[in-house]
């Protein structure tokens, strides 16, 4: 028996990032797509985890997660950003990064209301939004440098804006926000009701000497944000899982009376083996930039002398290229042919974007991955 079934997202189909993972599966390709690092976890953490799941930690946690791994993140923001948090009020534990996304949209956003994303935008933003029967208005980024438009953000604002999405460092340009682009977002949102919500799972990949600067440690955003993290970034740990959502007392309220209807909370085991590591290896991420921005420039080094041209990268994982001397293609079907013909999976551009730039030819690579990854999946881009 067929029942019909009216989709509540009918414009969703699968995630250009499952679509091309798995063509490169299919082909036998070097997957340069999905942002899957290579690398094993800490070997500590693993044994925490280990010990974890052996003695008692395989029952319900506290619903707003583990304190001790709250405590760990409120010393580590104070430490990073001079943010005090209070981990009894301000800091969850979350089903990863998009679950913090999907319990701030849906905590905040109600009928009609309008949410300010910045185009390329990561994908999982616009359809949280429309499930919680909001509206999407999508301000492009400006070229080359992938900017804010603070005056186009100014105009898109009306009575019905809720929401203002902002990620940093940025995916897929990884370009960062600045103070002053804070200090101006701050400026406009003042005489309105509207939040902010900052992703910010790539806070710790940040390059040439540059610093995160965090929504969380602005002295008026902080007040008024959601602010989302991810241990799968940092520890090279995604399918765990496991990410947190700072906010205020008055927001993590309502975050955390959708999150507990959402998931509820969080596997006991990780939570625990978390806290044993952060406490004991407290600076354990600071080396994570200098090791990603090695990949970087290895990476752009073997593309150099090619038909590629890769833009300049300040932070994340991911490189932009762009294709334009080598073929005047749309970027999916370039993306397409580069598995299929010659081995080697990317991620389009168009797909971040609700109207893609006219004649832009861009892919994104990540660089997450081993040097003998690199090495031949760089050989066969620099061929083309």
């Amino acid at each position: 028996m067929n029942v019909p079934v009216a989709s509540r997202l009918p414009g969703v189909g699968t995630t250009i990032f499952t679509v091309m993972s798995e063509l490169a599966r299919r082909h036998g390709a070097f997957n340069l797509s999905q942002g899957v690092p290579d690398f094993d976890p800490p070997a500590a953490l693993v044994e925490r985890v280990v010990h974890h799941v052996r003695g008692k930690a395989n029952q319900y946690p506290p619903m707003a997660g583990v304190l001790r791994l709250r405590e760990v993140i409120a010393v580590d923001l104070l430490r990073r950003y001079g943010r005090q948090a209070s981990p009894a009020d301000e800091i969850t534990i979350t089903v990863g990064g998009t679950e913090g996304l999907s319990a701030a949209i849906l905590a905040t956003v109600g009928p009609g209301d309008e949410v300010i994303v910045f185009d390329p935008a990561y994908d999982s933003y616009e359809p949280i939004v429309t499930l919680a029967g909001g509206v999407t208005l999508h301000v492009p980024l400006l070229r080359p440098d992938f900017a804010p438009d603070w005056d186009r953000v100014r105009s898109a604002f009306s009575e019905r804006t809720r929401l203002v999405i902002v990620n940093t460092p940025h995916n897929p340009s990884g370009r960062c926000l600045t103070s002053r682009d804070l200090d101006t977002l701050a400026e406009i949102l003042r005489p309105t009701r509207a939040l902010v919500l900052s992703d910010e799972v790539y806070e710790h990949m940040v390059y040439d000497g540059l610093r995160h600067v965090s929504v969380a440690a602005h002295p008026e955003l902080g007040q008024r944000s959601f602010v989302v993290s991810s241990f799968g970034k940092t520890l090279h740990v995604t399918g765990w899982k496991v990410g947190y959502c700072v906010a205020a007392p008055a927001l993590t309220a309502e975050l955390r009376k959708v999150h507990q209807f959402l998931t509820f909370t969080v596997a006991s085991p990780l939570q625990e083996a978390l806290a044993d590591y952060l406490e004991s290896e407290r600076h354990a991420i600071d080396g994570l930039a200098a090791f990603y921005q090695a990949r970087r420039d290895r990476l752009v080094t073997l593309l150099a002398g090619s038909r590629l041209h890769c833009l300049p990268v300040a932070a994340t994982y991911f490189q932009l290229v762009d294709y334009s001397a080598i073929a005047d293609e749309a970027d999916l079907d370039f993306s397409r042919r580069l598995v299929q013909e010659h081995g080697v999976a990317t991620i389009p551009m168009s797909p971040f974007s609700q109207r893609p730039v006219p004649g832009e030819r861009l892919v994104r690579l990540c660089f997450a991955k081993e040097d003998s990854v690199l090495e031949a999946a760089a050989r066969r881009l620099a061929a083309l």
